[in-house]
């Protein structure tokens, strides 16, 4: 039967809420991953972008009233993680709110959300592999006194307040290395990967721990002193800094997404990947408000400012002691490696699933037999990963990274009343969001948008040029070779 456009574009994936045991080819990813390795992905992918690097950025623009940002932040991730909850639950598969969307809202805003997710994964595992060259760099200089040269650890692309400049000859190499390191991971297995990441996301936790014990023994509370940002010549002032220091640190939040990429992973999806999202969403906030406090409690809001392995160089201002800095250091290093390693794993799973789909090649969707991995696609993600870490300023990714997961968080949360109308009250029993179907995706859309305006107009010009290049690739390959074009 021939399809109108209109149909082609709102057509969608059916929902198969079977839970397979085991692989049913070659090509069919493992179920090895519990409930607990699932949260340390989610809690992994948070814990270590928001807290270690991006108070730099935000402190600047809301000074001692960041505090609000991270909460408002987590409260909007809060809202959106239980439409995660509910869809993960009715959608047990890999590719997170792109199957989600596949699933209701049709094709090509599917497609769009691949675009997004993409976008989103990749960029932030290029700035927390950037911002592990500092606390690299700084764990160096205090345990061997020792400096990465600047020319090897500075990227060819640059920020400055004049605008962009290119430094030739320079290459930050660090990050290029990490990123090496996390492919090699990949490859070997899911499984592998996982148990590694929960190790490091344990000693994440116990590093934290200590910086926070640290911090408050040099508590002062006339840091807080103005509570909000006085105008710093770019009109950031009050609330306004709160919103856009609150839109640069929520793409600390994308472990949600995370670990809804894993569906096809899990043992026991339907129970495990609402419950691992919830835990890792308290986890990550509990210590994020923790350290914010503390930090900001410890050090002056104007010392932020450009301040490199911020956290480390508070311990040692806060003790006059480079041990500390150095324990701290080394923790960060071991932290920011787990970060690296589950958005880059978040980013070839979507590929994955849009590969199965037949909206992008078919070589993303080849898995090797005995280590049950991706390899092709994750060698494709890690080449991209590390060319931009290593000649691009992070500065120009932080917030693209924002941009991308607010609108896979719009998506989702459009996506829970569709569902429930399609299930017409005769859906599988188990968690649903509260208070009915538009209550809580409402105000997690309301949120999203509001933090939205935070972003700056250089953001927004680049998102649209990613989404028409999107727009382009579905029209001219993704339309013609979906798997619901061939099955209609």
């Amino acid at each position: 039967m021939n399809q109108t456009l209109v149909q082609k574009l709102t057509r969608t994936k059916p929902v198969d809420n079977r839970v397979e045991p085991a692989p049913t080819s070659s090509n069919s990813l493992h179920r090895s991953i519990g409930l607990f390795p699932l949260t340390m992905i989610g809690v992994g992918a948070t814990i270590g972008t928001g807290i270690f690097f991006t108070m730099v950025e935000a402190v600047p623009k809301a000074g001692p009233s960041v505090i609000l940002s991270f909460l408002f932040a987590a409260i909007t991730a809060g809202l959106t993680a239980l439409c995660y909850a509910e869809l993960s639950f009715r959608i047990p598969a890999s590719g997170s709110s792109y199957s989600f969307a596949y699933a209701t809202v049709g094709e090509f805003l599917a497609f769009i959300m691949a675009a997004c997710l993409l976008l989103e994964y990749g960029l932030a595992a290029s700035a927390t592999a950037i911002g592990w060259s500092d606390y690299l760099n700084n764990f160096l200089n205090n345990a061997f006194g020792w400096h990465i040269p600047e020319a090897l650890r500075s990227p060819m692309i640059v920020s400055t307040p004049k605008g962009m400049e290119i430094h030739a000859g320079h290459i930050n190499l660090p990050p290029v290395l990490l990123v090496g390191l996390c492919c090699l991971l990949l490859i070997r297995g899911t499984k592998e990967s996982a148990t590694t990441n929960a190790i490091m996301v344990m000693i994440k936790l116990a590093i934290l721990v200590f910086f926070v014990a640290i911090a408050f023994s040099g508590f002062d509370i006339n840091n807080f002193h103005p509570f909000f940002s006085p105008d710093n010549g770019v009109h950031i002032t009050g609330m306004t800094g709160v919103t856009a220091a609150a839109a640069t640190v929520f793409f600390s939040f994308i472990g949600l997404d995370t670990v809804a990429t894993a569906g096809e992973e899990v043992r026991d999806p339907k129970r495990n990947v609402p419950i691992g999202i919830l835990s890792a969403l308290g986890i990550v906030t509990l210590f994020y408000l923790l350290v914010a406090v503390a930090a900001m409690g410890a050090q002056p809001a104007y010392k932020f400012a450009g301040q490199e392995a911020g956290l480390a160089v508070i311990l040692q201002n806060v003790t006059g002691k480079t041990w500390p800095a150095l324990v701290l250091a080394a923790g960060a290093v071991i932290s920011v490696f787990s970060v690296t390693l589950v958005t880059i794993y978040g980013q070839t799973r979507i590929l994955y699933a849009i590969s199965k789909d037949g909206l992008i090649s078919k070589s993303f969707q080849k898995v090797n037999p005995r280590t049950a991995s991706p390899v092709h696609n994750t060698l494709i993600v890690c080449v991209v990963v590390g060319l931009v870490a290593g000649f691009v300023d992070a500065t120009f990714l932080w917030d693209m990274v924002s941009m991308g997961t607010l609108t896979a968080f719009i998506v989702v949360s459009l996506a829970v009343p569709v569902m429930r109308k399609k299930e017409n009250g005769k859906g599988t029993k188990g968690f649903r969001v509260p208070f009915g179907p538009y209550v809580v995706p409402g105000l997690s859309i309301a949120a999203c948008l509001y933090l939205m305006f935070g972003l700056s107009m250089t953001t927004y010009t680049i998102f649209i040029i990613w989404m028409s290049a999107a727009v382009l690739t579905y029209f001219l390959y993704g339309m013609r070779n979906s798997r619901l074009n061939h099955a209609a």
